[in-house]
């Protein structure tokens, strides 16, 4: 019916109405830390390790794909099995990017004492500036969110929009720090 289908149009604009005030809020606080995340990624000799539980986990994948395609030699790493052997794969040079929108995800926050003990550089990308995740890390990403886009404020929504923009915020900046060309996006 016409009703139905204008509740679900209502509904729809207003999450995705919600997701851009992520967004906007997101591009109004972009500041230093930003900055010095991408140049500890330029200045990392080796690969950039994402990692991360759950949707961010998937978020993640995202990112390590965009970085990997764009020049920044990346890959995802499960937290799950970093201890069951996949630990090995972070190697000296690399620098971990973790995501957790609590900041407090035990998988994620087990990893860290190793990232530290590696010797490796952590930026972590978190909705909660004074999350243990956060306070570990050399540098952190905020990507709070006033509401999720959900009907419940419950399913992630605006969070793993806000996560995504960033991602692909660092891939494009890393892109047009090292020169990254059609060319060399066609190569890889």
């Amino acid at each position: 019916t016409d009703s139905t289908k204008a509740q679900i149009l209502e509904v729809a604009r207003r999450a995705v109405h919600t997701e851009m005030l992520a967004l906007k809020h997101m591009e109004e606080t972009l500041g230093d830390s930003f900055a010095a995340a991408v140049e500890l990624i330029l200045a990392s000799r080796g690969k950039c390790i994402v990692t991360g539980m759950g949707k961010s986990g998937l978020v993640g994948r995202k990112i390590a794909a965009t970085l990997a395609s764009t020049g920044t030699p990346s890959f995802f790493l499960h937290p799950g099995e970093a201890f069951h052997g996949d630990l090995g794969m972070i190697s000296k040079e690399d620098i971990v990017l973790a995501l957790s929108y609590s900041g407090e995800t035990d998988e994620i926050l087990k990893i860290v004492p190793f990232i530290h003990s590696n010797g490796n550089r952590l930026i972590s990308m978190t909705g909660h500036p004074d999350s243990a995740l956060a306070k570990n890390s050399d540098v952190h990403l905020d990507v709070g969110v006033r509401e999720e886009a959900c009907i419940l404020h419950l399913a992630p929504t605006s969070s793993t929009t806000a996560q995504i923009a960033m991602g692909d915020a660092l891939a494009v900046s890393l892109m047009q720090q090292r020169g990254f060309t059609s060319v060399d996006f066609a190569r890889l």
